[in-house]
Parts: C-alpha cells; structure tokens; sequence
C-alpha cells in the first residue's frame, strides 16, 4: 500500500486570486489561504473535485497523461465507460464513436461494463463468504474510499474489498490480447476517465501495490477530439460488432445502479460528497440501522456528474437510458450483456479479484507519542472553545475548529482570528499596524492595498 497520496488536482499560484470559494467547499478541509493564494494540505484531499469545479479562474487544474503517451505502445486499448458515450447526441452512434477512437490511434475498444455481471457474481459470493460488518460499502468510487480512509477510518472495514469494473475488464482485455500471442509489454490500457478520483486509483490504488492500467485520458479533452472527427465525417469504416451491453450494465456507474441490485436486504444510493458526508457521520454514530448495502458516489448524479464530463449530467443520465430500450447494441435485458468467459478465464479473473485490505489514513495527525499527542489535542479543544464558531474563514482557516488545529500544528497563529484581534486592540495588546500585517500575510498586499482603493474609500467616507 502507498504511504503517500497522489493527487491529481493541482493549484497553479500564477491564476489564483485568492478568493477562498475552493477553501468554503472542500469537504475534508484540506485547503488554507496563505500570502493570498490557495494551498492543499495533501493528506486531507480526496481529490472529489469540487475545488476544481467552483474555481472563478481556473487556477485547479486535473493533471494528467500526455495523449501521445498511448503512441508508446504497438497494441493500444482504450477503456471506454458507458458515460463518455453518454456525453454524445442519440444522433451518433456507439459504433461512429468506436470508429473514431481507432482513427486517433487506438487499435483495440473495450467498454468499461463490460465486467459488471462478473462483479456482480462475485458481489454476491463475497456476502456469503465474509463475515463483512453492516452495512457494506461499494468500492466503486475512488474518491468516497478516500473520504473514508480519512473522516470515518472506523468504517474502513465496511468497504468490500474487490476490484471495480474498470479493473475487471482491464485484466480480461490484457489476458485476452496476451493469450493471442501479443507481448505483454507492448500492450498500452487507457481509461478515459470523467473524474480526478480514478486518476488517482490508477497512480495510487488503494488495496493494490499498482494498477493493471498504464494511464488515464481526460474524457473532455478525448470528447473534443472525438466529435471533431465525427464533424468531418471521418471514421466511418465498418468495425466488427462488439458484445452487447444489458441495461443493468451500462446504468452501473449512475445513481442506484448498483443498489437497485442488491439482491438481499435494504440497499440505499447516496450521491454528492457532502450527503455522503452528513449520511456516514450519522452511520458512525450509530444513528441509522437496518443497512444492508451502501452505493455512495462523491458527484451528483455519480460519473455523469463527474468534473471532467463536458455534458450536462441530467441529460447524459437521460440518453444512458434511452439508450438501454433504444439502442440495439446496448439493450437486450433479458441477455447476460457481456463477454462470454471460459472456465479458465473466470478462473484467472477471480483469483485476482480481490484487494488487501484498506488502512485508516491519518488526517490529522498531531504526534508520534500518544502522551504529547493527547496533550495537543486537549489544546485543540481549549484553544476551538475561545473562538468565536461563526467560521469566517477570513484567519485563512475554513473553521474555527480547523484554525485551532493549524495553530497546534504551528502552522498558524491565534492572533489570525479577526475576532481576537479585536479583543487585542481592546485590551491594548495588539495594535492595528500588527493587525494589518497578520491580514497581509493571510491574503496577501494587494487584498489591503489602499492605494489601490484610494477612490473607492473616499467614495465610501
């Protein structure tokens, strides 16, 4: 398991303004505001996305591979997840979009769903052989595992430990090609991705010492490349059919599509971090029984809602299903929708199903000695009980509590709370000039420029 968290989310100093909206929205509170720029603390992000997503200026942006990377293989697969098909008018067709994605250079298409029905065997399987706690947690989205590990590590042990359907069909594509004679070296495995989660669970799996995937594409930069071929009329030469989706299939990365499912006991889908968030909170605390199954997706909507999907998610939702009743190639309910595996395939897939199990990840870690550790956290308390709780975030901090934390971590003072300035000036320990600079240094010279705003004071007195 990897000591250290990838991210994929990066914050460029050169745009950012300083505006705090990515610090207000992050879930874990792993953004401060310092010298007016915005900055991560590494160990609490889960890389959900919603800094990138309200970002005014575009200063967060989703690192990933170079496009050109996938020319570094001789047999080249791109996993493409129902969504990204989603993201195109029912006027083009599964098939126009395969064709185009050969014509960039891929040699080989696999759908991502196409493992959901092996999964959903051994789902099945693992329920009746693990003595797993209630309720069980889906491993589906990357960035709700990450939220666990770090806000509610009492319930890691909830989170069923097996490989996601993009890693299934993953390691049925390798094995296929491998087993026709191709070296295993030259095959390249490509996700087009609709988050910066499952960038990172391919960098830095949890369970997994790495990923059977050698990269990931942006799905709104492949879209904008895709649509352009189709617009010439290109990639228009006929591919071999591929094996039919079901309908179970191709909805199992939107909301509900794995609870509606869950073949025995009360299953719930929750989407959105934060309603996951408030729904976990009460879970831990043993306020909600009677819990079967958990679908918990960090977006709205799930992967429709993904950052990196060009498309408005209510509508991709909408063409997904229409697409299951109107489209031949990806209906058939009655069918089992997907690849016909032998007995040895389903034999390698299962032995390399499972992953090891998933450790808390400290977020807030104040000590390697226990003693010095609880002697921090008492000062936590005290130091969070004589702020004023109004959350201001104008200290840099997004909560009192949070700023309490810094302060013990020295990595801020107390005397960033604009409410104890005030009490300082008060009480005469602490005049404005000092005031100005604490301010100065949270967001920087240019926020307290009055030379800058000279017209407006003046308009203002």
């Amino acid at each position: 398991m990897n000591d250290v968290f990838h991210h994929a989310l990066k914050f460029r100093e050169d745009l950012c303004i300083g505006c705090s909206h990515c610090m207000n929205i992050c879930p874990t509170e792993a953004i401060r505001v310092r010298h007016g720029k915005a900055h991560l603390q590494a160990n609490r992000c889960v890389d959900c996305g919603e800094c990138y997503r309200i970002c005014p200026v575009g200063a967060i942006i989703v690192e990933q591979d170079d496009f050109e990377n996938i020319y570094k293989y001789q047999t080249r697969i791109a996993l493409l997840p129902s969504v990204f098909t989603g993201q195109f008018p029912n006027s083009i067709s599964h098939t126009a979009i395969r064709s185009a994605l050969h014509e960039l250079g891929f040699t080989h298409v696999y759908e991502v769903e196409e493992g959901v029905e092996f999964l959903s065997d051994q789902f099945h399987q693992y329920i009746r052989e693990k003595k797993t706690p209630r309720p069980l947690i889906s491993p589906f989205c990357p960035a709700i595992v990450r939220l666990i590990q770090v806000k509610f590590p009492t319930l890691v042990n909830h989170i069923i430990l097996l490989k996601a359907p993009l890693d299934i069909t993953a390691l049925n594509a390798r094995q296929n090609l491998t087993e026709q004679g191709i070296n295993p070296e030259e095959i390249g495995i490509f996700y087009i991705t609709p988050c910066a989660a499952k960038i990172v669970a391919v960098k830095s799996p949890v369970g997994e010492q790495e990923s059977v995937i050698d990269g990931v594409i942006n799905m709104n930069y492949l879209y904008n490349k895709v649509r352009k071929i189709i617009s010439h009329h290109r990639g228009a030469d006929p591919l071999p059919e591929i094996p039919a989706l079901n309908a179970k299939s191709v909805c199992w990365s939107l909301t509900h599509g794995e609870s509606d499912h869950h073949e025995k006991g009360r299953s719930l889908a929750i989407d959105e971090i934060n309603n996951v968030t408030e729904f976990l909170e009460k879970v831990e605390n043993d306020e909600i029984k009677g819990i079967d199954f958990l679908e918990l997706r960090a977006c709205d909507e799930s992967c429709a809602g993904g950052v990196l999907c060009p498309g408005n998610r209510f509508l991709t939702v909408n063409k997904m299903r229409e697409r299951t009743s109107i489209n031949p190639i990806l209906s058939g309910i009655d069918n089992k929708g997907t690849l016909s595996y032998s007995s040895d395939r389903q034999k390698f897939l299962t032995d390399n199903m499972r992953i090891d199990p998933i450790l808390p990840r400290s977020i807030l870690k104040l000590d390697d000695d226990v003693a010095e550790a609880m002697v921090k956290m008492k000062r936590i308390y005290e130091l969070n009980r004589i702020l004023p709780q109004v959350d201001c975030g104008i200290c840099g901090s997004p909560t009192c509590k949070s700023l309490s934390e810094d302060v013990v971590q020295d990595q801020a003072d107390i005397k960033q709370c604009i409410f104890i300035q005030k009490i300082l000036e008060q009480n005469e320990k602490l005049d404005i000039w000092e005031s100005i600079k604490i301010m100065r240094e949270i967001w920087s010279d240019n926020k307290l420029d009055k030379n800058s705003l000279k017209d407006e004071i003046n308009i203002i007195n």
